[in-house]
């Protein structure tokens, strides 16, 4: 689960797990992570957390807000990223676990050649002697080892697209290429569209009204997308469409 670790001059102050889709910052106790200096607008700043994935926003703050030095309107946040409030400093930390590589798979996988000679010529049958009686039972072959597949890599969705069905721009498409994809008016509404493994997921991001789809006002939680949706946002209509 990804955090915001919050310190000062290096001291640690506390460190603030984003189970929310909405993590407000600024000076009013309203906010979700409050700090209360002068420096700090009151409603600063906002990190819209999607599934693994979290993007920070400036809320027309009056100092700005800064990321790794520069100064941001909009950031995708990426493992180590630093937010600069004034003299404060917020770490953002995401170690999301990573699959495991081919090359790690295997190296769990390998049979030393030693070891499965050792293993044989104890499982052996002994060398008869003159004399002796045939043994009772023979010992089983050992079993052949059965190939193992290599590890399957998860699969792209397919790249999903939206057209303007009203509007001074109406007809025109767009391609949803990046993780991320912001729509909307600053300031009015805006709602953010990540693509995932799983698919397209659409989630309110700013204003008091909510995106629609299909008709149907969504709630604070990203919702799926499917092929030919119509989404309705800032009063301007699209569909959603998958690309073939």
């Amino acid at each position: 689960m990804a955090k915001i670790i919050l310190s000062m001059d290096g001291l640690t102050l506390k460190e603030i797990p984003l189970t929310k889709e909405r993590t407000t910052i600024g000076r009013k106790a309203h906010n979700d992570i409050q700090i209360d200096n002068l420096a700090i607008s009151g409603e600063h700043a906002v990190i819209v957390t999607i599934l693994n994935d979290s993007f920070l926003e400036d809320m027309g703050s009056t100092n700005g807000t800064v990321v790794n030095g520069q100064s941001v309107k909009k950031h995708f946040l990426q493992n180590s990223d630093v937010i600069e409030l004034g003299k404060y400093r917020l770490k953002y930390v995401n170690e999301v676990p990573q699959q495991a590589s081919a090359t790690d798979f295997e190296k769990t996988m390998i049979l030393r050649p030693g070891t499965i000679k050792v293993a044989t010529e104890q499982a052996a049958t002994p060398e008869a002697k003159p004399g002796d009686s045939p043994p009772m039972f023979q010992p089983s072959p050992p079993p052949a080892a059965k190939p193992v597949p290599p590890p399957q890599e998860v699969a792209a969705p397919p790249l999903g697209a939206i057209q303007l069905l009203s509007g001074a721009n109406s007809g025109r498409e767009m391609e949803l290429t990046k993780n991320l994809t912001t729509l909307g008016k600053p300031g009015v509404q805006v709602v953010a569209i990540s693509r995932r493994p799983q698919g397209y997921f659409i989630a309110h991001v700013e204003g008091a009204k909510f995106p629609i789809v299909n008709g149907k006002t969504l709630d604070t939680q990203a919702h799926p997308l499917k092929d030919h949706d119509i989404i309705e946002v800032s009063g301007i209509k699209m569909e959603f469409f998958i690309k073939a």
